[in-house]
């Protein structure tokens, strides 16, 4: 049975003190990280699992990258768009810690030799990437105990099956304690979040798929 896992191992090579930040609430006027299309809602960024180096794919206009940068991490954030890189560098580019590149998110996985202790996307670009080629990609750019997490719209219909497949995506490409839920919206009517999590072991494997 899948299981869920908050930890991850420290990674002594990085010169940035971890992530202590919890929780997705900000003060106003200040970034905040949520995984849900509403504010508050929902886990912080508290399941990456304290890294001290993330890659985000599909950042929008910023705020989640921003926010892990005041918190200690070095954040590449990618999006395709060239308005919303352009906005997001306008309003948090001067956050230490934090560079925007666009890029698309695949392309970017394929070319980079950068390693990670996170890769995350939230309603980003797992919204229009193929899982199929998303995952093994990014399992590539995760450092040894990295974690990686994803959120998007959650499915109306086979929610179940959706967890399942999930589940077996990420064991196939070599991650444990792997999380795949769905978070209902706070109101009737809305729309939930499938979010799922997972880290790859300590010591690398080779997975059976992928």
């Amino acid at each position: 049975m899948p299981r869920t896992s908050t930890s991850l191992p420290g990674h002594r090579s990085a010169a940035r003190a971890p992530y202590r930040g919890g929780g997705g609430r900000s003060a106003p006027g200040a970034p905040g990280f949520t995984w849900t299309r509403y504010t508050g809602h929902g886990p912080g960024a508290e399941l990456l699992g304290g890294p001290r180096t993330a890659l985000e794919l599909g950042c929008g206009g910023g705020e989640r990258a921003a926010y892990l940068a005041r918190a200690g991490v070095e954040v590449t954030a990618l999006d395709s768009c060239a308005d919303r890189i352009a906005h997001a560098r306008h309003r948090w580019g001067g956050t230490p810690g934090v560079l925007f590149v666009r890029a698309e998110a695949c392309d970017h996985l394929t070319r980079a030799v950068t390693t990670y202790d996170a890769v995350y996307s939230a309603l980003g670009a797992v919204r229009r990437a193929d899982p199929e080629e998303l995952v093994p990609l990014a399992a590539r750019r995760l450092n040894p105990g990295g974690t990686l997490a994803l959120s998007r719209p959650g499915p109306a219909r086979g929610c179940a099956h959706s967890l399942r497949w999930w589940a077996d995506l990420l064991g196939r490409n070599g991650f444990l304690d792997t999380d795949a839920r769905l978070l209902p919206a706070p109101a009737p009517g809305g729309t939930g979040t499938l979010l799922v999590h997972a880290r790859l072991p300590a010591h690398r494997t080779h997975p059976t798929g992928g």
